[in-house]
């Protein structure tokens, strides 16, 4: 090796330790509360962190025996280099999706500060498994990068998966969690998903997507069919639902404007290419608010990035990972060496007298029976006079009062946001699970699983049920609406209470100029 090349070398070692780092201050410095604005949903946030938004620079050094690949300062701009789909300007409707996008800045201002906290570990894990890159667009065409995001399909989260499917892929669904909502555990599983139908279909992406979309067997039947009868197989000659048909358009529209954003005037958003986040793995159930308070980090912080959990602690059953802000994980880390991981749940108890019952206890604590179960390791619904029971929740916990405060704050963004498709059923005398499956249009099967019930006969009346359900209306501040058309509605009353175009709504349902609305077809509105 030359001497000027390990000098060269040398250089790149001391530069990279230089602006390697947790974080764009001196790590040393007190973190101000505004730094946390970077991990706020867009409608908590008035406010832009401007030191995420510095122009990149781009350097590039030669050397005699190689040529060192230029490094961005912006991840955005590295998964452009990434980007491996077929040409974007091939069909014409790409184009018009490309433009669409283009001239929404604002509502893309939104999806890029959803995306912010995101953008570089879901870019790490696409170049860890040598996929494309504008497969981190795909929560774009999904959910705008909104977790909370529910479709009329009962998907749900920002990779958007519906119940069956996520369990496939390792996303727990229960009182405590939902994996679908967890953007850490949803992206892993998403990529899973989508790298299985890519060796499905041969390597061709467009067909991985148009599966992701409409179900890969549907795909596959199509594809199967126009081979047998010697036509071309790929995406744009099969027959797909007309939802499928756009929904990959829009993805290769996005890529056109991020490979050519001066064609559409559009300026590609800025984000570090290094972690701003960093996961905590706990080794066991942990309450919310005691982390946040142990990680000094908000509350509102915590709940954004991790929008899985629906109650105030990790689920008993895993995962109990946290996601924080790296220096905050850090600390986090730091402090778990020195500190009890039991003393970060804490429980309730209660007595069991003559005459209780589990059910009964249940219903009056306004606690499932399957959390009771797990709380105390019951194999069934027996127990007797004396015995004590733990509750999830401290009563006692509510004199600290930065903890009541953070504690409340915490219930009201849960009930806030996930409530929307989360219902406590209260059990009334007569009703069967079948009753009260037809009621919120679910299945038995849904009903007994999310309430670990093994024998629908067991059901008593006062029993607590959590029902996932599909609400009229579930609506997410500057994010997704799902509506569900009412007898008189049309395009014109649904775009004037919304203020949106009606064209924008054709647009966001694959609408043509002639669809009558039906009363209880389900439309989506973006915001």
């Amino acid at each position: 090796m030359t001497l000027r090349l390990i000098f060269i070398l040398l250089f790149l070692s001391l530069a990279g330790c230089a602006t390697t780092g947790t974080g764009t201050k001196d790590q040393d410095a007190a973190t101000p509360e505004s730094d946390f604005e970077a991990y706020l949903p867009p409608s908590s946030v008035t406010t832009v962190d401007e030191h995420l938004y510095e122009p990149a620079s781009q350097t590039e050094i030669e050397t005699i025996e190689t040529v060192v690949p230029v490094v961005h300062e912006n991840v955005w701009e590295s998964l452009v280099e990434n980007f491996d789909l077929p040409e974007c300007s091939d069909q014409e409707i790409n184009l018009k999706w490309a433009q669409w996008y283009a001239d929404r800045p604002e509502y893309m201002a939104r999806i890029f500060k959803r995306a912010q906290p995101w953008i570089y570990f879901i870019a790490e894990e696409l170049e860890r498994r040598q996929l494309p890159g504008e497969l981190a667009l795909l929560p774009i065409v999904e959910s705008a990068y909104d977790p909370f995001a529910y479709s009329s399909g009962r998907a749900l989260g920002a990779w958007q998966f519906i119940s069956s499917t996520g369990r496939n892929y390792g996303l727990n669904q229960n009182w405590w969690y939902d994996g679908r909502r967890d953007v850490w555990a949803s992206t892993h599983a998403a990529l899973d998903y989508l790298t299985y139908m890519n060796e499905m279909f041969d390597g061709d992406w467009l067909l991985a997507l148009a599966g992701y979309n409409s179900g890969e067997n549907r795909v596959l039947r199509q594809v199967q069919k126009n081979q047998k009868k010697g036509k071309p197989a790929d995406f744009w000659n099969l027959t797909l639902p007309r939802e499928t048909r756009g929904y990959v358009p829009k993805l290769l529209g996005l890529t056109c404007l991020f490979k050519n954003p001066q064609d559409y005037d559009f300026s590609l958003p800025k984000s570090p290419n290094k972690p701003v986040i960093a996961a905590v793995e706990l080794e066991q159930q942990a309450d919310l608010v005691l982390v946040s308070q142990l990680a000094e980090v908000p509350i509102d912080v915590m709940f954004t990035l991790n929008p899985g959990y629906n109650r105030w602690a990790t689920s008993p059953d895993g995962p109990y990972r946290i996601v924080l802000p790296v220096q905050n994980a850090e600390m986090l880390q730091a402090r778990l060496g020195t500190t009890d991981p039991s003393s970060l749940m804490k429980w309730d108890q209660v007595i069991v007298e003559n005459g209780d019952t589990l059910s009964g206890i249940s219903a009056k604590q306004h606690v499932p029976i399957s959390v009771l179960r797990t709380a105390n390791n019951l194999n069934g619904d027996m127990i007797r006079v004396g015995q004590k029971l733990r509750l999830p929740r401290d009563d006692q916990l509510l004199v600290d009062p930065l903890y009541a405060s953070a504690a409340i704050e915490l219930q009201k963004l849960q009930s806030g946001l996930i409530s929307s498709d989360r219902k406590t059923h209260h059990v009334r005398s007569g009703e069967s699970l079948s009753v009260i499956a037809r009621r919120y249009r679910v299945s038995v099967k849904d009903l007994q699983r999310w309430n670990n019930i093994s024998d629908p006969r067991t059901l008593r009346a006062g029993t607590d049920l959590v029902v996932f359900y599909s609400p009229t209306q579930p609506v997410n501040d500057k994010g997704t609406v799902q509506y569900v058309v009412q007898r008189g509605d049309s395009l014109w009353s649904i775009a004037k209470k919304y203020k949106v175009q009606i064209k924008d709504i054709k647009n966001w349902n694959a609408l043509s100029g002639s669809t009558v609305l039906q009363p209880g077809q389900s439309i989506k509105i973006i915001q």
